[in-house]
């Protein structure tokens, strides 16, 4: 996509992908849409065999979907159909999956609706965070894409249409998904801390400010109403959900660093009160 706004200064920003292929003597397009006839011409012009998408955040239209002579490949990290859209690595962290993993979807018209190639499937860990968790899943998607595209642009493999009856949705993640729910289980809380590292961060308000947590981990022996700061100090701060509490571990205020929760701890008096 064209270059967006980043860091404090707003400074517009090449992603690492234009990096590297400027480093490379690649060409980059980078169109606001690719619904202009011009840029739909230019990529015509061409005559690729097959386009790769990853994560790439625009709708590709028909006349784009018809260009390749094999067609459009979609590098998609969950296990198709679950968890369909923009979304697949935090939803799958927030259900509680098992397991996740990436697919070789042949790219056709509606959301990740196309039949899949091949696909690869790992464990999710039960710390890992969204971030870590994406990581691992590029690196799992270009080795499949290596591994296999020169078979399905020579016709050998065949896509298997997604079964339609087990079909998940995966939207956009909005602020208000990351705001800590104290009385919903621990379980849930520590996905939502998990899902929601690195953006927008999982977060709960305390005099006025709104505070972030990147890591937190599950206390079984708290009993409290939910919300209640059982232990504030320089063992760190445990809080009391429905089920159980959570121990924070690394937090951040506004406009400041992340810190430890015990660094925190001796910032704010936070011991005995009520979150909500």
């Amino acid at each position: 996509q064209p270059d967006r706004p980043a860091g404090r200064g707003k400074k517009l920003t090449a992603s690492p992908v234009k990096e590297f292929a400027l480093g490379e003597n690649i060409p980059v397009w980078q169109p606001e849409t690719l619904k202009d006839p011009e840029v739909v011409a230019d990529i015509a012009a061409l005559e690729p065999d097959v386009m790769v998408v990853a994560a790439y955040g625009l709708i590709l239209p028909q006349a784009v979907l018809d260009v390749p002579n094999v067609g459009c490949l979609n590098v998609h990290a969950s296990l198709l159909p679950r968890w369909r859209g923009a979304s697949p690595i935090q939803q799958a962290i927030m259900n509680g999956d098992e397991k996740t993993g990436v697919c070789l979807m042949h790219m056709e018209a509606g959301l990740d609706m196309g039949p899949v190639y091949v696909s690869a499937t790992t464990k999710i860990e039960a710390d890992e965070t969204a971030g870590e968790l994406h990581d691992r899943l590029a690196l799992m998607g270009g080795e499949l894409l290596h591994e296999n595209i020169d078979d399905i642009v020579a016709g050998k493999m065949e896509a298997i249409p997604q079964d339609e009856a087990l079909a998940t949705s995966a939207g956009k993640i909005l602020k208000q998904d990351a705001r800590i729910e104290w009385n919903q289980p621990a379980q849930f809380v520590q996905r939502q801390v998990r899902a929601y590292n690195p953006a927008p961060g999982a977060s709960f308000e305390f005099a006025d400010e709104q505070i972030k947590c990147w890591r937190a981990s599950i206390v079984g022996d708290i009993e409290a109403v939910a919300g209640t700061v059982v232990r504030a100090d320089k063992d760190g701060i445990d809080i009391a959900c429905s089920q159980g509490g959570l121990r924070l571990v690394e937090v951040q205020r506004p406009g400041r660093r992340k810190v430890s929760a015990a660094e925190l701890a001796g910032q704010l008096d936070l011991a005995g009160k009520q979150l909500v």
